[in-house]
C-alpha cells in the first residue's frame, strides 16, 4: 500500500485512531470545539475559511454558520461520509502540498494533525501562506516532539503510534517554516499530557485526572494557557504578513 492510498476507509479505525470516539463530549469532541473556538476568535468571521485534512468534517461543520467553509482532505471516502455534518462546505479532494486555491484566497486555514503525514512538510507550509490573505489567521497543530512526558513513554508515544507520521520534527523546525513563509506565530501552546498511562502500576484513570486535568480546563474554557512543552501536540495561531 502507498503512503496516499493509506488514507482510506480503514484509516479512521486503525493507528491512532483505533480507540477514539466521535461522540459527543468525547476527546475528539472536545478537541473540535476548541478549535472552533479558536477560529471564531481569531479570524474574521464570514470570511472563507479552509480546513486541510477535514477528514469526517465534524469541525468544518461546526463552523458553516460562521464562515464560507471550504475542506481539502485526499481520503474521498472521508469527504463523502462530511456530506451529511457538513452540507453547506465545498468539498474538495486534494493534497497540502499542492493546493488547489488561488493565492490569499482565504481567512482563516486550520490544518490539524496533518504536516506530519507529508513527505514535503515544507513545500505544504509554504502553500498555506500563499493562500492565506494578508492578516489571515492560520491555526496548525502537529505531535509534540518536545513533550515534556513524552520520555516517559519511549517508543510507546502516542506520536510514534501512526506509521503514516513520516515527517515527526521539533516545534523550532515548524516555527522556522512558517517564518519562511510569511506567517507570523501569535501563539504558541501545548494541548496537555491525555497520553496515559506515563507511570507504571498506577491506574490510568487516575494518570488521566493528574496529567490530564489542565489540557481539559484548557479546552472546556477554550482559552489556551499551556506552555508548548506541556502537552503531546504543539499548536501554532500565525498571522500571514
Amino acid at each position: 500500500m502507498t503512503h496516499d492510498n493509506a488514507f482510506n476507509e480503514d484509516y479512521f479505525s486503525t493507528n491512532t485512531y483505533e480507540n477514539t470516539s466521535f461522540a459527543k463530549y468525547s476527546m475528539y469532541w472536545w478537541s473540535n470545539r476548541f478549535n472552533a473556538i479558536l477560529a471564531r476568535r481569531y479570524g474574521k468571521q464570514g470570511t472563507r475559511l479552509l480546513e486541510i485534512g477535514s477528514g469526517m468534517g465534524h469541525l468544518i461543520g461546526s463552523l458553516e454558520p460562521d464562515f464560507e467553509t471550504h475542506a481539502l482532505d485526499i481520503n474521498h471516502w472521508a469527504l463523502s461520509q462530511s456530506r451529511d455534518v457538513a452540507p453547506k462546505t465545498g468539498l474538495n479532494v486534494g493534497s497540502a502540498e499542492n493546493l488547489p486555491f488561488a493565492d490569499a484566497s482565504f481567512g482563516v486555514v486550520i490544518i490539524k494533525h496533518v504536516v506530519e503525514h507529508l513527505r514535503d512538510p515544507e513545500l505544504a507550509v509554504s502553500e498555506l501562506g500563499r493562500i492565506l490573505s494578508p492578516g489571515g489567521i492560520l491555526i496548525l497543530a502537529t505531535p509534540n516532539l518536545d513533550s515534556l512526558l513524552k520520555p516517559l513513554k519511549g517508543e510507546a508515544w502516542i506520536g510514534y503510534q501512526d506509521p503514516t507520521h513520516i515527517a515527526l520534527k521539533p516545534p523550532a523546525e515548524w516555527l522556522d517554516m512558517l517564518h519562511s513563509a510569511n506567517l507570523n506565530p501569535l501563539k504558541i501552546f501545548s494541548d496537555g499530557f491525555w497520553d496515559v498511562p506515563y507511570i507504571p502500576l498506577i491506574p490510568a484513570m487516575l494518570q488521566k485526572l493528574f496529567f490530564g486535568s489542565l489540557g481539559g480546563l484548557q479546552a472546556i474554557i477554550g482559552i489556551p494557557f499551556l506552555p508548548m512543552r506541556w502537552g503531546e501536540s504543539v499548536l501554532v495561531i500565525a498571522e500571514k504578513r
